[in-house]
């Protein structure tokens, strides 16, 4: 460090969330499911048992801090390691130096590996051997699912704990705390009104960090000591969102998007195109999605449905946003109230095991392709009856293999336009029979 980073070091103090990290247990706040009385991690770490350890969560929900308080709890040597902005050369010289402390000093090493899911599955088995060696209890930290970015040779060898966002009343308890202790803000005797606080816990969406740094540029914006409800809104301008388009709250949303429009709820799967949106998702994938969901969640209910879908999408791709919101919310509302049906799509997956099954039957003579003399002398095309030639454009000859015969595949649902589907299907059924006894 240069003598200006040195001087920047000592006149800027780290930011409040980083100041008021706890450094007990007793400290931490939230997470009572993992650290209540008698809950596994807590036993764990008191009787100072604890191996390898992935944390899953959020941000802002205690991950660094546990694998620090973990260190300190069981004096153990802390070394941290950050998958973004270091490599594997980084890791053996932390190991080196764990196998040091271990041999001469008796003192093990907690390897913490913050966004563990950014290493590629060649560089996860690195830790493996000194992992299984005992060389350093390896802590890994990520918002992805493990189970998707973790070497299942690694999380075979750990053990997963799930975080949970903070409540609001949880960021209420480590707010009035930061505003009272000398390592906080205590000694600025600031005043807090119970509305803003109260308005920052529920903003900060779970977010310790989130809610700590606000307060504290809160504070700094409160002119007589006192802040307010108008100082904290000044603070957030506006508030963050939990939304990472490669990460799990992700997949939450579009879950509950889909979901939404599947339970035929307008202002739900509306909200949920806001959250997207907001959030700044792809407008393109949200709109992929749609044309997915006509088709496999409304089908033949309402035709029209994936003409709105494709026509909103085509919208979109000319005008772009902000303008594009209004034809993709014009098609949330028409998705979410049309009559739903997957018959379509269950029709074409009981095919496609079917096919898989039986493999490739033969096509029937009689609806095969004869386009040589040879082949009609053959039988090709024979006694294939032309559904124009019937008054009623009914036909009773299969079009499936001859082993097929009779089988059912789409089965209409009495919603929507399906419904004189399902109709007609029935009188052309009859048609048949009646044709079929006749002859």
């Amino acid at each position: 460090m240069d003598l200006f980073a040195a001087t920047a070091a000592t006149l800027t103090p780290p930011p409040l969330a980083e100041r008021m990290r706890p450094r007990a247990l007793d400290q931490v706040v939230g997470q009572r499911h993992l650290l209540g009385e008698g809950k596994v991690l807590r036993r764990l770490i008191e009787t100072d048992q604890l191996t390898s350890v992935i944390f899953w969560g959020p941000p802002g929900t205690g991950k660094t801090t546990l694998a620090q308080v973990i260190a300190a709890t069981t004096r153990c040597r802390f070394a941290a390691f950050s998958a973004v902005l270091q490599g594997v050369k980084e890791v053996r010289e932390i190991v080196a130096r764990a196998q040091e402390e271990r041999g001469y000093h008796g003192r093990r090493t907690v390897l913490f590996v913050d966004e563990i899911h950014r290493f590629n599955k060649a560089q996860q088995d690195a830790f493996l051997p000194w992992v299984e060696r005992g060389d350093v209890i390896l802590i890994g930290a990520t918002t992805e699912n493990p189970s998707f970015e973790v070497n299942s040779a690694l999380l075979s060898r750990s053990r997963v704990f799930v975080l949970e966002p903070l409540s609001a009343d949880d960021l209420r308890i480590l707010l009035e705390r930061a505003l009272t202790v000398p390592e906080g803000l205590g000694e600025r005797r600031l005043s807090a009104e119970a509305e803003a606080l109260d308005f920052l816990a529920e903003m900060a969406h779970g977010d310790a960090r989130v809610a700590l740094n606000t307060l504290e540029l809160a504070a700094n914006l409160a002119e007589d000591g006192s802040i307010r409800l108008t100082t904290v809104e000044a603070a957030l301008q506006k508030a963050p969102l939990l939304y990472d388009q490669g990460g799990e709250e992700h997949y939450n949303v579009i879950s509950a998007f889909i979901k939404s429009l599947r339970g035929s709820d307008p202002d739900a799967a509306i909200y949920w195109l806001a959250r997207m949106i907001e959030a700044g998702e792809d407008p393109m994938f949200i709109a992929r999605r749609m044309i997915i969901f006509a088709a496999e969640d409304v089908g033949n209910a309402d035709p029209r449905a994936l003409q709105v879908a494709v026509a909103a999408q085509q919208a979109l791709h000319v005008i772009g946003l902000p303008e594009g919101r209004i034809p993709l919310a014009q098609a949330v509302t028409y998705l979410a109230t049309a009559p739903k049906s997957n018959a379509s799509y269950v029709a074409i997956d009981a095919a496609l095991a079917e096919v898989r099954s039986s493999g490739a039957l033969p096509v029937p003579l009689h609806i095969r392709n004869a386009p040589t003399k040879l082949m009609k002398e053959l039988g090709y095309h024979q006694g294939y009856q032309y559904a124009h030639d019937r008054p009623d454009a009914v036909v009773t000859q299969t079009h499936l293999p001859d082993r097929l015969k009779g089988r059912t595949f789409y089965r209409p649902k009495e919603s929507g336009y399906e419904k004189t589907i399902a109709e007609r299907l029935a009188w052309w059924a009859a048609r048949r029979q009646e044709r079929t006894e006749d002859d």
